[in-house]
């Protein structure tokens, strides 16, 4: 293989670039800063010094400014905040391109914090406008990089309940995962919380703001971690840079469990799961933030034979899964879905009725079926009569309806 795979963590604060099987990780301030005499771009920490130097008009928070669709002026032109963007993301991607000298991307995973439609929409489309094919890139979540991060190490640090705290500016994020077994194939389960004990970095820096951080901490791993077993601990992020002002956190923490400090966790996750995009199948469903956590189905007849269709697996990412369906109902009035949980223990059905549709003989309607998700836990559901040919022709008929599954 010729090209590069290449694991990208996308926050407003920095972004983080890592490749598989390789130790390298970059840290890029996430600003971009012009040359107020000529056009010329700088990017992390080079912009900064420009900046400082004089000769240089700063921009940071581009995702911020990309995902509002604002602009900033630099040297009397306005730039969209996609193409500010749009320009860093160009100028990072070149260090391992460098580095590694190979000149084409062959998979691009970018993790990002929290995803929505927006998000992955843009991002994928800054992806071509780096000449990028869309089939090579993937927008995944923090929660699904911390999964592929994870099953990455030896079975020992992942066979119970792994634990995670991210501690950066933004805030303070608890992750856990667990290994679900003894279902068709293995399933992975991820979930995150953020927490009101999050506090700025800024405190660390003086010895009585220290001793504070070290106890609001403690507290709160108390509280999230009391009566569970970890074969696991990892600590990520700006603020375990350092461990200087955390004795009382790591006692706790190391008690009984091993723990890991792991810088660029998320990109590291995302390069993981570049790798297992090279691979012709998925070793494990992963339920997390961007993935269905139920399957949805529909008990059709097809030649004769009662059959589930599926419309939508549980571990599908939900934010680009859209569903057509054809059926002719048949002695019913209503198009009925059945909604499975990942254990396939709990079932529910759902019922859209055709109200409004015309009255016609049995068998003589056809109804189209189109499923897309708000989110996880959202369904949308659009119904059209698509009429039966020539005798009875589409009415224009159509319910639309939102579903919490």
């Amino acid at each position: 293989m010729d090209g590069l795979l290449v694991g990208v963590d996308l926050c407003d604060e920095y972004t983080q670039i890592h490749c598989p099987e390789e130790e390298k990780l970059w840290t890029i301030p996430t600003v971009i800063c012009r040359n107020k005499n000529v056009e010329e771009w700088y990017v992390g920490e080079e912009a900064y010094a420009h900046t400082l130097k004089g000769d240089g008009i700063i921009v940071d928070k581009l995702l911020n400014l990309a995902m509002r669709d604002g602009t900033a002026t630099l040297g009397e032109v306005r730039y969209e905040g996609k193409d500010l963007l749009l320009r860093f993301l160009s100028q990072v991607l070149q260090f391992p391109k460098e580095e590694y000298q190979k000149s084409e991307i062959e998979q691009l995973v970018i993790a990002v914090k929290r995803l929505d439609p927006k998000l992955n929409r843009m991002l994928r489309e800054l992806a071509i406008g780096m000449e990028i094919p869309a089939e090579r890139v993937q927008v995944i979540s923090h929660s699904e990089s911390f999964i592929y991060y994870t099953l990455s190490q030896k079975k020992e640090i992942w066979n119970n309940t792994v634990g995670m705290f991210d501690l950066a500016e933004a805030g303070l994020r608890y992750y856990e995962m667990k290994v679900e077994r003894g279902m068709k194939k293995v399933t992975v389960v991820a979930e995150y919380e953020d927490l009101e004990e999050g506090f700025s970095l800024d405190i660390l820096k003086t010895s009585s703001g220290s001793r504070l951080a070290d106890r609001i901490f403690t507290s709160c791993a108390e509280r999230m971690m009391a009566r569970k077993a970890y074969s696991a601990v990892f600590l990520t992020g700006k603020g375990f840079a350092s461990q200087h002002w955390a004795d009382g956190l790591m006692k706790f923490l190391c008690s009984k469990r091993k723990v890991y400090v792991e810088q660029g966790l998320f990109a590291r996750g995302a390069a993981c799961r570049a790798a297992e995009e090279q691979k012709d199948s998925d070793a494990f469903t992963c339920i997390c933030d961007g993935r269905l956590k139920t399957t949805v189905s529909m008990n059709v007849l097809h030649r004769g034979q009662e059959t589930m269709v599926t419309v939508a697996a549980a571990g599908d990412c939900w934010y680009d899964r859209v569903s057509v369906i054809d059926v002719i109902p048949d002695h019913q009035n209503s198009v009925d879905f059945v909604v499975t949980a990942v254990d396939s223990k709990k079932k529910k059905r759902i019922s859209i009725p055709l109200e409004g549709f015309p009255k016609r003989p049995e068998r003589t309607t056809r109804v189209q079926i189109r499923v897309l998700f708000l989110d996880e836990r959202t369904m949308e559901v659009t119904l059209k009569d698509r009429g039966f040919g020539e005798l009875f022709p589409a009415s224009g008929v159509q319910i639309r309806q939102e579903v919490m599954l």
